[in-house]
């Protein structure tokens, strides 16, 4: 019996062994290109260099103190920037654990609403003492091993599969990563990470990193798309808080992963086995906070090289792992699930190359709502001038972006204003950097932007809910002093299939990220060797950065 597990495990060899379409190929050129320069952006930001970073915590200390109430050139404020910025250390270092007592010295006692404030924001910036990616260093770090592959950040090599945990965390660290529709999920945060490391281990060239980039991700979103219910006109996945990104990007990472490491179709088949029983991920986090999230993506690169090895060395997953009576689909999406999607066309229509890229760093749902913004600011419209926003949303999506309300017009932190509808249309109502909001508009709460986003009411939309998940369409209707109301709809998402970004708008994007992290001449040359990919004899040390 041949299972699908099987069918896709042969889709892989084959493009392996018997090579990629061009277009393919190119293809995957562009996402090995787009994630590294996310996980060079989001190195910058984790390390300090970056606008929500440490060090930017640190110099946000005394306008936020001054919100509080406390009054910005109070003693306590200028030592707690001066001992901070003097450390360059962020908001879990020592210096900020001396807010309370410098703020006792000058009076105020430890426990004061400045000081809380001050010490909340600060630590809310980076996501908790240094943020996840330095979590997940430390954690890695403890956990030593024989140094196969490099970690973007660290001086030293790591095992392969805490490379590709590391890789991944700051692959989606900044919620840039490229999205599939209609399966909405981000293929390549998992497996490209994965793929690199696994590529590095094996000693493998560019084409055979290119060709399992590209099977990796082409069976991530097939898996996404076979969860995709037109009654419901959405993912199951998502129906259920799931998050598809790192559950079918663990399968995708191992397909990936045991390409490069060799493995035959029936290994290939086993690594999917043996990965669908690590697959994991919930999206409260969207909705509530916390900096979990963010490491989906590494710990689904992990979970997929860990499988790919433990295939290699003979554990074998079961064969209907993925339509079996316990398998993937029963378990994950109660058995309601399209084969047809999941195997059409295989191997000849390619569904990874209708993945988008992200112009902006925040959660996709927001984006045609941020295109809109962007063109009423285009038509003149004068920020001062508004005094009621409505947003009219896909109905699937306000689970993400609007709810919970009082959570949406104030996040409570820059990375939770990514994934709500009022502050992402503030900000790019007010202007913002990048192809038209970018990562440092993301490195505060703005008050202004607070402001602004507070007016901002959020509505299901049906002609955008009729659209969804294939495209990504939004209205907004913005009521300015004097009565009059200005409208702009979008479709399609600026990137998404319908309305590609330019190679012009990639080649910026790529440049602007990497930049926080290398030096100009060190961006170019690791764009060529990443143009050059397909003819490398290696790929050694393609993260081997910042």
């Amino acid at each position: 019996m041949t299972t699908l597990a099987d069918r896709l495990a042969r889709f892989a060899a084959g493009c392996r062994d018997g090579g990629l379409p061009a277009e393919v190929a190119r293809d995957a050129v562009g996402r090995v290109r787009d994630v590294l320069g996310n996980c060079l952006a989001a190195h910058a930001e984790e390390t300090g260099d970056g606008p929500g970073g440490p060090a930017a915590a640190v110099r946000h200390v005394a306008a936020h103190a001054e919100d509080a109430g406390e009054g910005a050139g109070g003693p306590a404020v200028r030592r707690v920037a001066a001992h901070a910025e003097d450390a360059g250390e962020g908001a879990g270092g020592p210096a900020v654990r001396r807010v309370a007592a410098h703020a006792e010295d000058a009076g105020e006692g430890s426990g004061g609403p400045a000081v809380r404030h001050v010490a909340a924001q600060a630590e809310a910036a980076v996501g908790g003492p240094g943020g996840p990616v330095a979590a997940v260093r430390r954690v890695v770090a403890g956990w030593g091993g024989t140094a196969a592959a490099a970690a973007i950040g660290l001086p030293y090599g790591l095992p392969a599969p805490s490379a590709a945990l590391v890789n991944g965390t700051l692959a989606h660290a900044l919620d840039f990563d490229d999205t599939h529709l209609p399966s909405v999920l981000h293929p390549s945060a998992s497996v490209v990470p994965a793929a690199l490391a696994a590529a590095e281990d094996a000693g493998a060239g560019g084409a055979a990193l290119l060709a399992a980039v590209a099977a990796g991700d082409e069976v991530c979103v097939r898996l996404g798309m076979a969860s995709y219910l037109p009654e419901l006109r959405n993912s199951l996945f998502f129906e259920k808080g799931l998050h598809a990104t790192s559950i079918c990007g663990t399968i995708g990472a191992a397909v990936a992963a045991g390409l490069l490491y060799g493995l035959d179709a029936e290994g290939i088949a086993s690594a999917i086995g043996v990965a669908a029983s690590m697959g994991a991920g919930l999206l409260e986090a969207n909705r509530t906070g916390g900096t979990v999230k963010r490491v989906h993506c590494g710990w689904a690169a992990h979970a997929g090289v860990t499988a790919a090895t433990l295939a290699r060395e003979g554990l074998t997953g079961p064969p209907t792992v993925l339509e079996g009576r316990f398998g993937f689909f029963a378990a994950y999406l109660d058995g309601r699930h399209d084969a047809d999607a999941l195997l059409a066309g295989l191997g000849e229509r390619w569904e990874v190359v209708r993945t988008a890229y992200k112009p902006y760093p925040a959660n996709h749902f927001t984006h045609p709502a941020i295109d809109c913004a962007l063109a009423l600011r285009a038509r003149g419209l004068d920020p001062d001038d508004i005094e009621e926003i409505e947003l009219g949303a896909p109905a699937p999506a306000l689970r993400t972006i609007a709810e919970p309300h009082e959570e949406k017009i104030r996040p409570r932190s820059p990375y939770h204003a990514k994934f709500s509808g009022p502050y992402t249309v503030a900000t790019a109502l007010l202007g913002g950097g990048g192809l038209g909001v970018y990562l440092d508009d993301f490195a505060e709460l703005h008050p202004r932007r607070l402001a602004l986003a507070a007016r901002v009411r959020c509505v299901a939309d049906e002609r955008a809910s009729e659209l969804f998940p294939m495209s990504f369409g939004a209205v907004l209707r913005v009521r300015v002093r004097g009565g009059a109301t200005l409208t702009h709809r979008v479709d399609s998402s600026r990137g998404g299939p319908d309305n590609p970004l330019s190679p012009g708008e990639l080649a910026l994007k790529f440049r602007l990220n990497a930049a926080r992290a290398l030096p100009a001449r060190e961006v170019a040359a690791l764009d060529s060797r990443i143009a050059a990919l397909a003819t490398s004899p290696s790929c050694a040390g393609l993260a081997r950065l910042g």
